[in-house]
């Protein structure tokens, strides 16, 4: 009997038009590529959200599969396809798995179908999982052409131990110019357990920090890790996960961050960096979450590759 149905069902969220936060952004003296006019001079038609941003429209649909395991030991991992500008509207999307299943592929597409990411979702331990990330990095070709990034080695790590925390009012620095209660008041999917007002409901007694917002915890003290290439240059977010060991972070707890290169890789128009950064709570030491981030900087915004790129017989 041949297999009537080919299609994998899939749960489906409302489509929402997530707000940019980034237009005043700057970091090494200029605004970053979330700025329009910069965008624009890298031939983008205006500044791009960042990626994790998307991240809140899954945590309703993977709360629904997976429970409240998804904000303990849930995973995150997502290749950035094409970037979306405010007003845009996207929808994200999960695979249905048979219940009792702790992995699944997710996806998020603009009104139009024009893709924005694609990547994989998982709780418990992740390891040995078929994640996004994990399978490019294992795909990836020495990097034998380096310019912008040519002094960073792999397994070279940060230059300190980076301490933050977050409060709701935290304005947590040039790289993330607003505060998590700014970004609450616009959130694409509100929750009480990341409110000021009722966070203390959630099942852990606290507010907890949004998963989108992690990458707002662990970007704002990045410059302090040295792992950057040569400036002046424009990056961008091509790749990340985020991993809960122990969740969820919590507003207002103190943190401790390390930082290591794990992988260097180049393509036509950019050159990446692979970071693992770890996290710690303060005082205990003890490992809650961990994120992967591909930071790709644009070769076209680097005023010396052309001229560095002769003179280290790469063009």
């Amino acid at each position: 009997m041949s297999q009537a149905f080919t299609e994998s069902p899939f749960l489906c969220g409302h489509l929402r038009q997530p707000r940019q936060m980034l237009a005043d952004q700057r970091y090494d003296g200029h605004k970053s590529i979330h700025d329009d006019a910069m965008a624009e001079g890298l031939g983008l038609r205006a500044g791009p959200i960042e990626g994790p941003t998307h991240f809140s429209q899954f945590d309703p649909l993977l709360y629904k599969v997976f429970g409240q395991a998804w904000f303990e030991t849930g995973c995150i991992s997502a290749h950035y396809q094409n970037m979306v500008v405010e007003g845009e509207e996207v929808r994200a999307f999960v695979e249905s798995t048979p219940s009792q299943a702790r992995f699944v592929r997710i996806w998020a597409e603009k009104h139009d179908g024009t893709p924005v990411l694609t990547g994989s979702a998982s709780v418990g331990d992740a390891n040995g999982l078929p994640h996004e990330i994990q399978q490019r990095i294992a795909k990836l070709r020495p990097a034998t052409g380096l310019v912008i990034n040519r002094d960073l080695k792999v397994g070279q790590r940060g230059a300190a131990v980076e301490k933050i925390r977050m409060g709701f009012d935290d304005h947590m620095g040039d790289h993330y110019p607003f505060t998590l209660a700014d970004k609450l008041k616009v959130i694409t999917e509100p929750c009480a357990w990341y409110s000021r007002e009722t966070g203390s409901q959630s099942p852990w007694g606290r507010p907890i920090i949004p998963m989108e917002m992690i990458s707002v915890l662990l970007g704002a003290t990045s410059a302090e890790a040295g792992l950057s290439g040569r400036k002046p240059a424009v990056g961008l977010f091509a790749g990340q996960e985020i991993r809960l060991l122990k969740g969820p972070l919590f507003v207002d707890q103190a943190y401790e961050l390390e930082r290591e290169i794990i992988a260097l890789s180049e393509s036509a128009r950019t050159e990446s960096v692979w970071i693992r950064t770890r996290v710690f709570e303060a005082g205990s030491r003890e490992a809650v979450a961990e994120m992967i981030l591909n930071g790709a900087v644009m070769k076209a915004s680097y005023p010396a590759y052309e001229e560095e790129a002769r003179a280290l017989g790469l063009s």
